[in-house]
């Protein structure tokens, strides 16, 4: 199943170029009361919910995708952890890159550890990213996003994609320079996740997944999920052996080589088998 948020905060069935709108679906939430616990409502209901989602989508009327806009499927996400250096190519492209490691001394993910965006910075590919300090450099990171399903802490290698809801595609978007690096990819717009949730059934292997990013047709980012450094269950465990994760939690599992710099005009297009392809526009903050 593909699920997408579109419009003004709608829910939709993605079939082939098609949205179905199952909005209603929403109603069977249950109500909250302040504090409301920790995570997005909508994921942590989801398994229970497809059934009529789907039978709400066979009654709907189709609307083409390209006449929507699509937000992040992940409305409340409570984090995004982000997977430094997960590509042993970017590491190398990056130690002969200063303006990318900005001379840092690179080490290995295990030693770096995860890092946390803010999940203000969360837009969806049709918000675009309004891009700040364009004189500095201003990179594109394409990765797989994977979207917790249900809590969870010291989750093992063996059972970490028993926690998973669901995949999506993720841009990385990153300033370069001195500043850690929760804080330089927090800016408003920096995370971009779409086009659609695609529910983990549809993606039996998540370390065999070819993914690519043009710039404005032109190829820059070429790869597969096979070559990840800590593949998605050990990002898993290795995140959860330091903290819980939520429904609607996002891991972004890492970027590979090729990452490069663009400006305000630009259109990036990413794309990652089984999962989807989105466009993303860059303009002025």
């Amino acid at each position: 199943m593909r699920i997408c948020r579109f419009d003004s905060n709608r829910v939709g069935i993605v079939r082939n170029d098609n949205v179905f709108d199952v909005t209603d679906i929403v109603q069977r939430l249950p109500d909250l009361r302040w504090p409301v616990p920790l995570g997005d409502l909508f994921i942590d209901q989801l398994e229970a919910l497809r059934p009529e989602m789907e039978r709400l989508a066979d009654r709907a009327t189709p609307r083409k995708l390209a006449n929507v806009k699509l937000l992040s499927p992940v409305a409340n996400p409570g984090k995004i952890v982000g997977a430094p250096i997960n590509y042993n190519d970017h590491i190398a492209e990056a130690m002969k890159d200063q303006t990318i490691a900005h001379g840092r001394d690179l080490k290995t993910i295990g030693e770096t550890g995860m890092f946390l965006k803010a999940n203000s910075s969360l837009v969806g590919p049709s918000e675009g990213v309004a891009q700040r300090f364009s004189e500095r450099r201003n990179d594109h990171e394409a990765e797989l996003a994977v979207i917790i399903g249900k809590h969870g802490t010291n989750i093992s290698r063996d059972r970490a994609l028993d926690y998973v809801a669901g995949y999506a595609i993720g841009l990385d978007m990153t300033v370069r320079g001195p500043e850690m690096a929760c804080f330089r990819k927090s800016i408003d717009s920096y995370s971009v996740l779409g086009p659609w949730l695609v529910t983990k059934d549809e993606v039996p292997d998540p370390g065999n997944l070819n993914l690519k990013l043009w710039v404005n047709g032109e190829l820059r980012q070429d790869s597969n999920t096979r070559y990840l450094v800590y593949g998605v269950p050990r990002l898993i465990e290795f995140t959860t052996s330091y903290y819980s994760v939520h429904p609607g939690d996002v891991i972004m599992t890492g970027t590979p080589s090729g990452v490069g710099p663009v400006k305000p005009g630009d259109v990036m297009a990413v794309e990652i088998e089984k999962v989807g392809r989105m466009e993303v526009s860059i303009r002025a903050a």
